[in-house]
């Protein structure tokens, strides 16, 4: 299972031109972090969560979390002198830091019933749907194991809530 050390504000992607490679040849421009409408605003989970700006259909990708690739000992640095860590291990010796980038992604909340899969696949973070998501309902994801080691107190709510992350 892939360890996520902690996924919290900006509201828009930047607009992305088309790019010239080398040879002078047109790039398609990256797809969108994001694949449906979503939203930051307050959470009742913690801090700030990403919203469904539009319905989304189960087992449908939500988008990328994307950043910085680091080494985990980087991460795990880094990670020490941050209030909010926006940090995924993605493989035994690689992480993705988020903290900088702009993707709404980076705002999910851990829930012990989430609505969300975080899935790691060749080196990048991806979320799916594991059911439907109501337009207005929160997206949240189970961290699975978190560099807080069970002395967090978790905050999802929920009826089967650890207690702990």
């Amino acid at each position: 299972m892939p360890r996520l050390i902690h996924l919290a504000l900006q509201t828009t992607a930047p607009a992305v031109p088309n790019v010239a490679n080398i040879e002078g040849k047109l790039k398609s421009p990256p797809q969108p972090a994001e694949r449906f409408a979503l939203r930051v605003a307050a959470s009742a989970i913690d801090g700030l969560g990403v919203f469904a700006a539009e319905a989304i259909p189960a087992r449908r990708k939500i988008g990328e979390l994307r950043g910085e690739s680091i080494s985990v000992r980087e991460a795990h640095q880094r990670a020490k002198g941050r209030a909010r860590i926006h940090i995924v291990t993605v493989s035994e010796t690689r992480a993705v830091d988020a903290t900088d980038s702009p993707d709404l992604l980076r705002m999910v909340n851990h829930a012990c019933s989430p609505n969300a899969l975080l899935r790691i696949s060749q080196g990048r973070v991806e979320f799916y749907a594991l059911r439907d998501i109501a337009p207005g309902e929160e997206i949240s994801c189970d961290y699975g194991e978190s560099h807080h080691q069970g002395r967090l107190t978790c905050r999802c709510g929920a009826a089967n809530c650890a207690g702990k992350l």
